[in-house]
């Protein structure tokens, strides 16, 4: 069984240099999720660019996120078997170059490959971070690093979401993935140079393939594994699957510019950039099982809004509420997946990475399906799946609460 590190034996120890390298982690994971968020809102510029329709255009987003989920399975075996430090600093090597490389595209085609490619690349990243998250603090003291780091994955999307669109109009979408790129490259030094410390005590017993896919089953088959990876799947298919498509409606509903989208778009992540930390305190504090309702139940109004023709001014305000809720949902029920697969963190919490970007992914690709019979029935079909998870929910994590 894993237990968190002793940081007294380091010489970067105790909790200074336990929050240091938090800092660095939440840091690498804006990072991976500004990138992946600064090509939603850029949707309209690319299918110019490129000649595409938007559609088209569109499928640059899940063909990132499918790949990034798949490969976190991968990731996560490599990570137990050769220890945390060498597969993440190996996936954000590779990152760096593959943005690089994207900035390159003349054709959309090229661009949705190197977008795949990226994201079997990147997935060594945040999975692995969560991981050190699960290993370095206790579960009961978990939920506010884990806010530190879902509210980063937030930021990510606040800042990459509307900055791109902002900026790319003086330097490009090119321009764009360069600063990403520069970015990346400044966090894969500093991770470096902790490098050693940062695999202390991570490295897992080898596993064969047979105890690998037992593993998995395990965490599957156990009522609070299942329930929690299937709320990850559908929740994160309803979140994505509205954000992805968002810039496309403010072009279409509003005729919006792209600055104006970007800033239309700001509200997103905000409140898990401000409030990620004190959310998991509360988690922390009160239970996950009396926080999730409220974050599906805020999803639903959400949308439930932007079903209607509301005017520009007040668009805001539902996006704001969107992001709560998943502020309110992803990271409480990542907490609990730390303690479902805690003799098993690499393979738990690459299952629930991959789970959650699976579901990023589909859930993109199917409002891209439903935008056909147009956007009040795609927002109102998604709105009804995310009410019925809020009402279920009251009922399936109502054991989530603190332990004494």
């Amino acid at each position: 069984m894993s237990h968190p590190i002793d940081m007294a034996a380091s010489s970067d120890s105790g909790q200074a240099g336990r929050e240091r390298l938090l800092v660095l982690l939440a840091f690498a994971t804006f990072v991976v999720f500004f990138q992946a968020y600064a090509i939603a809102p850029m949707l309209p510029e690319l299918a110019s660019f490129f000649k595409v329709e938007a559609r088209e255009a569109g499928l640059a987003v899940p063909a990132y996120l499918i790949p990034y989920g798949i490969a976190t399975l991968v990731t996560g075996l490599l990570a137990d078997r050769l220890g945390i430090g060498k597969v993440m600093l190996s996936s954000l090597a590779l990152f760096v170059l593959l943005v690089l490389a994207t900035a390159l595209s003349r054709t959309v085609e090229t661009l949705i490959i190197l977008r795949a490619i990226t994201g079997v690349a990147a997935s060594g990243i945040v999975p692995l971070a969560l991981v050190v998250v699960a290993k370095l603090y206790p579960y009961a003291e978990r939920g506010r690093p884990l806010g530190w780091i879902f509210g980063a994955m937030a930021g990510g999307m606040a800042v990459g979401a509307p900055l791109g669109v902002v900026i790319s109009p003086a330097i490009g979408w090119q321009g764009v993935m360069v600063l990403v790129a520069c970015m990346a490259s400044l966090t894969l030094v500093l991770l470096w140079c902790r490098r050693e410390w940062l695999s202390r005590g991570m490295k897992m017993p080898p596993m064969t393939f047979s105890s690998v896919l037992t593993g998995y089953g395990e965490l599957l088959r156990s009522p609070r594994g299942a329930r929690t990876y299937g709320y990850v799947l559908v929740n994160s298919m309803f979140h994505s699957g509205v954000f992805t498509w968002l810039a496309v409606y403010l072009d279409q509903r509003y005729g919006l510019s792209p600055q104006h989208i970007g800033i239309a778009l700001l509200g997103y992540g905000v409140p898990g950039l401000l409030l990620g930390p004190l959310i998991g305190r509360a988690a922390d504090r009160f239970g996950r099982g009396r926080l999730l309702p409220i974050g599906l139940g805020l999803s639903t109004i959400a949308v439930l809004m932007l079903v209607e023709d509301l005017p520009l001014a007040w668009f805001l305000l539902p996006v704001v509420m969107l992001s709560l809720g998943y502020d309110m949902t992803q990271p409480l029920l990542a907490g609990i997946v730390t303690d479902v697969g805690r003799d098993r963190p690499g393979q738990a919490m690459g299952l629930n990475v991959c789970t959650l970007f699976l579901g990023f992914g589909i859930g993109s690709l199917a409002f891209r399906q439903l935008m056909d019979a147009g956007f009040p029935i795609a927002f109102g079909m998604f709105a009804a799946v995310e009410a019925v998870l809020a009402l279920i929910a009251i009922r399936l994590f109502r054991n989530e609460t603190p332990k004494p």
